[in-house]
C-alpha cells in the first residue's frame, strides 16, 4: 500500500501544481504589486465597467466640444467660416496624430495604466481651462453690439486654444490606451477569456457611442440655449467621473510590462539586417537566434514564432562566426531575437490591411459633410419642427447602438454554427463585411440623390436652388447602414490590431488603427478638392456646386462607392494572403 502512495504522489503533486498554475493568467500580465495575477480576483469583466465608464464619459466630454466647435468659434470668438473650419479640422487631426506619442510611451516606458492615468490629468486640465473661457468674464471675449463684433484679445485666444489643444493632447494619451488596456483582462491563453474579450470589444465601441449620442443631442442643446459655460463645464465634470472610474477599479486591473521602445527595435532589426545583407540565411530557422529562456528578451512580451516571408529580415538574426566565437550576442544593432524580427514582419504583414481602413474613413467622414450638404437641399421640417440635418448623425450613432447587442447576442451565435469561430467571425472576416456594408452605404446616398435631383428636375426647382420637397428623413437608411458597417469593420479593427499586433506594440497598432480616421478625413478633402477641379472644368457647372440642384452630388456617391467596391477587392486579395500572428 505504501509504494503505490509514493508512486501516486508525484501524479497528486503534479495535478495540484496543475491546477494551482490555471488558477493565474498566464499571459505574462501582473497585478498592481507585480504579482501574477489570480483569475477570480483581478481581470474579466469585473474590471471592465471602470474601464467602460471611463472610455463613455471621456467620449462623452471629447463629443461635447467637438461637436458644436465650428458654433462656438464663429459666434463666440467671432471668427469667420473659412477660419473657424481650419481651426476646427486642424484641432480633429491633431486629435487623432497625437495617439502616436501616448502610444509609444505606453509602450516603451509608462505602461498603459499610467500613461492613461498622465494624459487623463492633462485632459481634465484642458477642460478646465476651456471651461473658464467661456464663463470668466475676464476671459470671455465680447459680444457683439450690432454689427460690430470686437475679436477677442491675445489672453482669450491663448486661454481658449491652450486649453483645446490640451484636450488634444490628452485624449492623444488615453485613446490608443484605453481600448488595448481593457483587453489585457483577458488572458489570451485562455479560451473561453479570447471569446469574453472580443465581446468586450463590442461594448467597449457601444460605450463611445452612448457618450456621443449624449454629447450630440443633450450637450449641444444646453450650449445653445442655457451657455457656454455650463456647456463646456458639464463635459468638464464627466472627465473627473472619468478619471475617478478608472481609478476606483485599480485593485482589479491586470498590467502589461512595458517592453521598451518598439521605434528602437524596429531600427535595429534594419540596421543589423543591412549589415549583414552579405550572410546567408540558414535553411534550418532553428539556427536563428532566440533567447533560451521560456520568456522572451523583450519585457512583457511572449516568444513568437519564426515565418517565411520577408526574408531577408532574417538576416538581422543570423549569428555570424564573429559572434559565435566571441560568445557576446548582447549588440542588439547587430544580432536580433527571431522574435524582435518577427515583430516586424508583422507591421508588414498588417500594412494592407491598415490601408483599407483609410478608404473607410474617408465614407464615414461623408457623415459630417456631404450627407449634411445632401440634407439641407431637403425638406427638412418635421410638423412645425425645424430638424438641422447634422442631427440626423444621431441615427448613425442610434444604428450602433442597436447593432451591437444585436451583433453580440444573435449574430455571434447564429455565424458560429456556420464558421466554427468561437466569436463568430475571425477579425479579417468581420472587417471585409464592414467593408461591404460601405459599398451599400454610398449606393444607397447615391440613389436618394437621384430621386432628389429627378424631383427638384420636375418640380422646376434646378435653377432656384430651393430645397425639394423631400423629406430629410429618407437619409436614414444610409446613416443606418453606415452603423452597421462601423460595427463590422471598426470594431474588428480594434480587435485586429489588437491581437495580431506584438505584445510590445500593442498600444502603438492601436495608434496606427486611429490614424487611418486621420487619412481618411485628408483623403474626403482631397477627392472632394479633385472632383471639383475637374467637373469645373471649361466653364462647367460641376458635380457639387452651391447649387446642389444643378450639379450631380450622386456621381460623387458612386465614386466613393466605387472606390469602396475596389478597396474591397484589395482588401479581400490581401487578407486571403494574410498569415496569423502565433505567439508561443
Amino acid at each position: 500500500m505504501g509504494s503505490i502512495e509514493e508512486e501516486q504522489r508525484p501524479l497528486i503533486e503534479e495535478g495540484l501544481i496543475l491546477q494551482e498554475a490555471k488558477l493565474y493568467a498566464e499571459d505574462g500580465s501582473v497585478d498592481f504589486n507585480g504579482n501574477p495575477p489570480l483569475k477570480e480576483k483581478t481581470g474579466n469583466w469585473k474590471a471592465c465597467p471602470f474601464i467602460l465608464g471611463n472610455e463613455c464619459c471621456e467620449r462623452l466630454a471629447y463629443y461635447g466640444i467637438a461637436g458644436n466647435l465650428i458654433t462656438y468659434l464663429t459666434t463666440k470668438l467671432h471668427q469667420g467660416n473659412v477660419s473657424a473650419a481650419t481651426n476646427v479640422t486642424t484641432w480633429q487631426g491633431t486629435c487623432y496624430l497625437t495617439p502616436l506619442i501616448g502610444a509609444i510611451l505606453a509602450d516603451a516606458y509608462w505602461g498603459r495604466y499610467w500613461t492613461i492615468a498622465c494624459f487623463s490629468g492633462i485632459y481634465f486640465i484642458g477642460m478646465s481651462a476651456l471651461t473658464l473661457s467661456a464663463s470668466v468674464p475676464a476671459l470671455k471675449p465680447a459680444e457683439c453690439i450690432g454689427d460690430f463684433c470686437p475679436s477677442a484679445t491675445p489672453a482669450q485666444y491663448a486661454m481658449f486654444f491652450g486649453g483645446l489643444y490640451l484636450i488634444a493632447l490628452g485624449t492623444g494619451g488615453i485613446k490608443p490606451c484605453v481600448s488595448s488596456f481593457g483587453a489585457d483582462q483577458f488572458d489570451d491563453t485562455d479560451s473561453r477569456e479570447r471569446v469574453r474579450k472580443a465581446s468586450f470589444f463590442n461594448w467597449f465601441y457601444f460605450s463611445i457611442n452612448i457618450g456621443a449620442l449624449v454629447s450630440s443631442s443633450l450637450l449641444v442643446w444646453i450650449q445653445e440655449n442655457r451657455g457656454w459655460g455650463l456647456g463646456f463645464g458639464i463635459p468638464t465634470v464627466f472627465m473627473g467621473l472619468a478619471i475617478a472610474s478608472f481609478f476606483f477599479g485599480t485593485p482589479l486591473y491586470r498590467f502589461q510590462k512595458p517592453g521598451g521602445s518598439p521605434i528602437t527595435r524596429i531600427s535595429q532589426v534594419v540596421v543589423a539586417s543591412f549589415r549583414k545583407s552579405s550572410v546567408k540565411v540558414p535553411e534550418d530557422p532553428t539556427l536563428l537566434y532566440e533567447t533560451q529562456d521560456k520568456s522572451s528578451a523583450i519585457a512583457g512580451s511572449r516568444k513568437i514564432e519564426h515565418t517565411n516571408d520577408s526574408k531577408y529580415l532574417d538576416k538581422a538574426a543570423v549569428i555570424s562566426e564573429e559572434e559565435l566565437k566571441s560568445g557576446d550576442f548582447s549588440n542588439s544593432w547587430r544580432l536580433c531575437t527571431v522574435t524582435q524580427v518577427e515583430e516586424l514582419k508583422i507591421l508588414i504583414r498588417m500594412f494592407p490591411i491598415w490601408v483599407s481602413g483609410i478608404i473607410f474613413s474617408a465614407v464615414y467622414a461623408q457623415m459630417s459633410t456631404m450627407f449634411v450638404q445632401q440634407g439641407r437641399a431637403m425638406n427638412c421640417k418635421i410638423g412645425s419642427f425645424q430638424l438641422p440635418p447634422a442631427a440626423l448623425g444621431t441615427f448613425d450613432t442610434a444604428s450602433v447602438i442597436i447593432w451591437v447587442p444585436l451583433y453580440d447576442r444573435f449574430i455571434v451565435p447564429f455565424a458560429r454554427r456556420f464558421t466554427g469561430v468561437d466569436k463568430g467571425f475571425t477579425e479579417i472576416q468581420r472587417m471585409g463585411i464592414g467593408l461591404f456594408v460601405s459599398v451599400l452605404c454610398m449606393a444607397a446616398a447615391a440613389v436618394v440623390e437621384i430621386i432628389r435631383l429627378h424631383m427638384a428636375n420636375d418640380l422646376g426647382l434646378v435653377e432656384s436652388g430651393a430645397p425639394v420637397p423631400i423629406s430629410v428623413l429618407w437619409q436614414i437608411p444610409q446613416y443606418f447602414i453606415l452603423g452597421a458597417g462601423e460595427v463590422f469593420y471598426f470594431i474588428g479593427q480594434l480587435e485586429f490590431f489588437y491581437d495580431q499586433s506584438p505584445d510590445a506594440m500593442r498600444s502603438l497598432c492601436s495608434a496606427l488603427a486611429l490614424l487611418t480616421n486621420a487619412l481618411g478625413n485628408y483623403l474626403s478633402s482631397l477627392i472632394l478638392t479633385l472632383v471639383t477641379y475637374f467637373t469645373t472644368m471649361n466653364g462647367q457647372q460641376g458635380w457639387i456646386s452651391d447649387n446642389l440642384n444643378s450639379g450631380h452630388l450622386d456621381y460623387f456617391f458612386w465614386l466613393l462607392a466605387g472606390l469602396s467596391l475596389v478597396n474591397m477587392a484589395v482588401y479581400y486579395f490581401s487578407a486571403a494572403r494574410y498569415k496569423q500572428k502565433k505567439a508561443s
